[in-house]
């Protein structure tokens, strides 16, 4: 029975394995997404480069550019980031492990960290030296200039880009009484505007440091991944000086979602692909068929816009890459149009009733709006109108230093109350795609983040306790937390304002048995009637924190 139970096993293994070839269906209204909508339109042919010819990889890629990333005939990489030193030097951090080893590419668990580096953000990079053991890392700069270099289970710091010097840490970690969805691995992180850090697990929790480094707390009760079916890993989050951006790959679909979001917790899915198999073109139209595109990354420009990505790919199945064989994996670069920074000018909130919206197109070494922009191609508005082609159009432009205003017709915008980053689509006077978001002069980009604990309940005073903190970076705003369990509510707290970061702690009568003390919780926070932020908090119990 334990032979057939295995072989069982196996054979729905290698069935998944092999729906992995074909890639989930599309939402039917995908059919009608205009050029630019999707995050994929964004990608541009890869930098020429030298040809692979006879050595490793499947017939599919054996003409790909080997300088692009970094490749060693005995050496399997996988993942990596980029950082640009001050000196305008590129630094990739890669692991890696040998080609030869027992397992293939089962061998991950064991990789090595490696430091690389180049003069450009493409490649080919070249090791400077190991960082240690570890595996999927990514890297990013704190405050004072030290180097973190995440890896699952813990982290290397040093002192620069360049130190021989990196000591190993842990995260420490509180889930504040939320369960953990599939672990603390696959972490990935961005900057916030105070130099905090925001961060989002492999499950799709969102978490926030003060500084990087101090405890992560969970500010989420559910994962914020889009709402559908799917096996979803290898998030990457950033931020730029607008929003925050946030990709997550089906890994069995073969398919990957894109989502924007304001606070960095509450998030707006995108119609359209990510990326899917296939991104990774030359500038003559031929295409480097890898089997797999994971553990993307991005390279930003000064204003945080998304310039390059970076992703780990394989020409197969990776329990078919096996030790000596012709398979195996490595890091590529693609450049991508980073878009363009625009401004409404519109003081007051933009609605239906809107008669014209002025938009600023911002100009800078490589964007020049005036001689540009094909002002008749330009549709601009809610991304669930603009994606399809509608949206406001434009009416007329003027200049405005190196800049230009372009007057957009108000109707048909389809901003809404909630809208933080309306999107723009139109096309260059060379034909060439444009995009943007564009920020509200009304909009709070530092908003408060009000989050609870799961209520604790003391039997001698028969209370309710419940902690309040504020994560965000303003001052929260007076208002009013309901407190509801399964069959009933406890009543209401009210909140005072909140300093970023301040926590309060609130009381409520109550008397509750033993078996009701692990029912949900729901915290509703409201101002004026109206619905701000709910916590729904189930009872969780011990939790593995590594």
């Amino acid at each position: 029975m334990k032979k057939l139970f295995l072989l069982w096993g196996a054979l729905c293994l290698a069935l998944a394995l092999t729906a992995q070839v074909t890639e989930r269906e599309r939402p039917a209204e995908w059919q009608q997404l205009v050029p630019g909508a999707r995050f994929m339109d964004r990608f541009l042919p890869m930098p020429p480069g030298r040809q692979a010819t006879g050595i490793w990889g499947t017939d599919s890629v054996q003409h790909r550019f080997v300088d692009n990333g970094i490749e060693l005939p005995t050496t399997s990489f996988w993942g990596g980031n980029i950082l640009q030193s001050a000196d305008g030097e590129y630094h990739l951090y890669v692991c890696g492990w040998d080609e030869s080893s027992p397992r293939g590419h089962m061998f991950w668990s064991k990789s090595t960290v490696y430091h690389a580096v180049c003069d450009n953000p493409f490649g080919p990079f070249v090791v400077r030296n190991s960082i240690g053991k570890g595996h999927n890392p990514e890297a990013f700069r704190l405050k004072d200039g030290r180097i973190v270099g995440y890896v699952i289970d813990g982290y290397y710091m040093a002192d620069h880009e360049n130190s021989l010097v990196w000591t190993y840490h842990t995260f420490p970690f509180d889930p504040r009484d939320r369960r953990i969805i599939e672990g603390l691995s696959n972490l990935t992180f961005a900057r916030r505007q105070d130099n905090s850090y925001l961060m989002v697990c492999r499950g799709g929790g969102v978490w926030i440091s003060r500084d990087g480094l101090s405890t992560y707390h969970q500010v989420t009760d559910k994962r914020v991944y889009p709402p559908v079916k799917g096996e979803f890993e290898d998030p990457v989050v950033w931020r730029d000086e607008l929003q925050y951006h946030l990709i997550v790959n089906d890994w069995l679909g073969r398919i990957a979602f894109y989502q924007r979001s304001l606070d960095g917790v509450h998030w707006v899915t995108e119609q359209g692909e990510a990326y899917v198999p296939g991104v990774s073109v030359h500038p003559d139209g031929e295409v480097e068929h890898w089997f797999k595109y994971e553990r993307p990354k991005v390279f930003q420009d000064q204003y945080g816009y998304a310039q390059q990505m970076n992703f780990a790919v394989i020409d197969t199945i990776k329990w078919e890459d096996l030790p000596g064989d012709r398979p195996s994996s490595t890091p590529i670069a693609i450049p991508l149009n980073k878009g363009v920074r625009l401004e409404v000018l519109n003081q007051e909130p933009i609605t239906a009733k809107t008669k014209t919206i002025d938009v600023r197109f911002l100009a800078d070494e490589t964007f020049h709006p005036q001689r540009d922009v094909d002002v008749a191609s330009l549709r601009f508005g809610s991304f669930n109108e603009v994606n399809f082609g509608r949206g406001c159009q434009a009416l007329k432009s003027r200049p405005d230093g190196d800049n230009l205003i372009v007057t957009f017709r108000g109707k048909g915008s389809g901003i809404q109350a909630d809208e933080f980053a309306p999107k723009l689509i139109g096309r260059t006077k060379e034909g060439k795609l444009l995009y943007g978001y564009a920020r509200l002069p009304y909009v709070d980009y530092q908003p408060a983040l009000v989050s609870a604990r799961r209520p604790a309940y003391d039997p001698d005073k028969r209370q309710l306790k419940v902690e309040i903190q504020n994560f965000g970076l303003s001052a929260s705003r007076p208002m009013r937390a309901e407190v509801m369990g399964e069959q009933a509510s406890f009543g209401s707290i009210e909140v005072p304002a909140l300093q970023p970061y301040e926590a309060q702690s609130f009381t409520l009568p109550a008397t509750l048995t033993e078996a009701s003390e692990k029912q949900t919780f729901v915290i509703v926070f409201s101002r004026q009637g109206v619905e701000l932020e709910r916590n729904t908090l189930p009872f969780v119990g011990p939790q593995k924190i590594k």
